[in-house]
């Protein structure tokens, strides 16, 4: 039996009007024309190619839905103003709310995640409690665990805005961001970064054992910094890491830590 639970920490705003494929293209790291497929996953970048926020863009008959943490909406919805100028485009909120869920059936009007198939879907419904009686229960802990399991990074905890680059969060693994779409904002750095023989940094997969420190730990190797621990979930964590220095076994507080990926 499917199962799900109410994302209280996701926000969803609705991008309409006659320019509102082209704006959003001339704007975020993936293809809109994507689209025509399904929902589609992006980032807003500054014009230094930093991550400000990502979504999951989700395709209406004549509009796109913004699926975005709630505590990065606000800023999103600003700088899309910003954007807007004289393009024929309306920005809202939508009132909409999300359910993530996993397994079959599939809920009317589920959308695949486009991240990872393992991922699962989410719906967008005024009417959260109808669909959820009819769901075997989960929780945001299920979906950390899910998402630490696949390397995925959450905004606010492993993204953050003003810091973040997207390749060093996978980005490009997890179809974020097309690199022959054109000029998008940040478009030159993010490919700058790509065409680096090998990135120095970046979010890996650790292996935790012990007490798990808080998010945000700095990590260790024989006492100098390498990185940083942030999401922690069954015996798993994912952590951004100086390649060249986090070698071996690694300290995060009370904790050690190994590296997972290779």
């Amino acid at each position: 039996m499917a199962r799900g639970f109410l994302a209280a920490d996701r926000h969803v705003l609705r991008v309409s009007g006659a320019d509102h494929r082209k704006f959003l293209q001339d704007l975020v790291t993936n293809n809109v024309d994507l689209l025509a497929d399904g929902a589609v996953y992006a980032a807003l970048l500054t014009p230094q190619g930093k991550y400000l926020s990502d979504f999951l863009m989700v395709p209406e008959e004549t509009a796109v839905l913004l699926d975005v943490a709630a505590a990065q909406a606000p800023d999103l919805l600003k700088r899309l103003t910003m954007y807007k100028l004289r393009a024929d485009v309306a920005l809202a909120d939508t009132g909409l709310q999300v359910i993530q869920g996993w397994g079959t059936p599939l809920p009317p009007g589920a959308m695949a995640d486009p991240r990872h198939p393992e991922l699962g879907w989410r719906v967008y419904t005024e009417t959260p409690a109808d669909l959820l009686d009819a769901l075997s229960p989960a929780a945001p802990d299920d979906w950390d665990a899910v998402r630490v399991r696949l390397g995925v990074p959450e905004a606010e905890v492993e993204l953050l805005p003003n810091d973040s680059y997207i390749l060093e969060a996978g980005f490009d693994r997890l179809n974020g961001v097309d690199f022959r779409k054109g000029c998008y904002v940040g478009q030159e750095v993010t490919a700058r970064m790509r065409h680096k023989t090998e990135l120095r940094k970046g979010l890996v997969r650790v292996s935790v054992q012990g007490d798990v420190p808080p998010p945000a730990t700095t990590v260790e190797v024989d006492g100098k910094p390498v990185g940083t621990l942030f999401t922690v979930a069954q015996g798993e964590g994912l952590a951004h890491l100086r390649f060249d220095r986090a070698t071996g076994e690694m300290r995060a507080g009370g904790a050690r830590l190994t590296r997972l990926d290779t």
